[in-house]
């Protein structure tokens, strides 16, 4: 794990365990798991979208709108049921209910007792007990930015998928795993509208936190190309004009340092200082967050990569751009169409996190 070095300013100081029970099921009784899920009346007999429970979860779907069919799975389960019939294979086996599946109001739902005796029993509400052993030493605070949004849906995927929805989604799921942690997360938007650059900039550098991760995902002409990659700002990016035109503009409180507030020149020397240290550290987490996707998914992974993101140069701390996939191409837009895949790409960006943690130190250079 690498470990930042102490400059002559001394401005350094000082993986999802998922934890799941599968047991034994069948003839098991099970008090209902109460959640926000959408619940209709047919008939006198209760039943819950199935696909909200799925999302609620963390369980991957698959539906065969010719068969009528729903495949689901996560970990080592296995369920398959059909449209109007109470009949479903759990794990292989045959379960019949009283009810069968249906679709009301264009939605597709289960009966409560296959709700209550099935999904509460082997896929319970704990997805989000990711690797509780993750350690984020040092880190504080960090700055989620979800790309696009509003009247900029970024790019769209041929069966609809719009970016700015995929990467809002995953923004979301990545804070809660954090904040369960015990790290504060600032977003730079947590609804659908439109924020800009600068702004989103702006939102960072005054939040004091030590990250910056923007979440998008990627397109190209080229429909075949697909993949995972993370970027950090490019070494092409001058620091020492970053460090000027900062230095005119911002104020850097440096402890027992008053000669700061009075040369223009040490200002600058101090910011490109922190540039120069932020890039190093981005391209550290960039590895780190590749390594984990590596690891723990089957997606393509790209690499850490150097770019010009405008987002990228205007923030002070160490600052990463993630694209998770490839809308223009048809595998990955439906893998992240499902919301099974994009909790797992929150978990992994999570874990990259915590890996790169366990060499950080934060600085006291700027307070920023």
């Amino acid at each position: 794990m690498h470990k930042p070095k102490t400059s002559q300013l001394k401005f350094l100081i000082a993986v999802f365990i998922l934890t799941f029970s599968a047991f034994t099921f069948f003839g098991c009784a099970t008090a209902p798991i109460r959640e926000n899920i959408p619940a209709y009346n047919i008939g006198g007999t209760t039943y819950y979208s199935l696909l909200a429970l799925c999302d609620s979860r963390g369980i991957n779907w698959q539906y065969d709108t010719f068969g009528k069919t729903v495949n689901l799975d996560k970990d080592s389960h296995k369920i398959s049921l059909r449209i109007g019939d109470a009949m479903m294979l759990v794990d292989g086996q045959p379960r019949n209910f009283a009810h069968p599946v249906d679709i009301y109001q264009g939605v597709i739902v289960i009966p409560d007792k296959f709700k209550e005796q099935v999904l509460d029993v082997i896929f319970k509400k704990n997805y989000a007990a990711h690797k509780s052993s993750l350690v984020y030493s040092g880190i504080k605070k960090i700055v989620l930015d979800a790309g696009h949004g509003g009247n900029d849906p970024g790019t769209i995927g041929r069966s609809g998928a719009r970016e700015k929805d995929v990467n809002l989604d995953i923004t979301k799921r990545l804070k809660k795993i954090l904040e369960t942690e015990g790290i504060a997360v600032v977003m730079t938007r947590s609804s659908d509208r439109f924020i800009p650059l600068d702004s989103r900039a702006k939102i960072a550098n005054d939040s004091g936190a030590d990250l910056f991760i923007s979440i998008h995902a990627n397109a190209n002409r080229v429909r075949s190309l697909h993949g995972f990659e993370v970027y950090y700002v490019s070494p092409t990016v001058s620091d020492t004009q970053r460090a000027y035109a900062t230095a005119k503009s911002t104020p850097l409180n440096i402890e027992r340092a008053s000669l700061a507030g009075h040369s223009l020149d040490l200002k600058a020397t101090l910011w490109d200082m922190v540039y120069t240290y932020g890039r190093a550290e981005s391209i550290e987490l960039s590895r780190a967050i590749c390594r984990s996707m590596d690891d723990n998914s089957n997606s393509r992974i790209i690499g850490a990569k150097a770019a010009r993101f405008a987002v990228l140069r205007g923030v002070h701390m160490p600052a990463v751009l993630i694209e998770v996939g490839f809308l223009s191409n048809a595998d990955e837009e439906k893998m992240l169409k499902n919301s099974y895949s994009r909790q797992k790409i929150a978990e992994n960006i999570a874990e990259g996190i915590a890996g790169y943690a366990q060499g950080f130190n934060p600085m006291e250079v700027a307070k920023r």
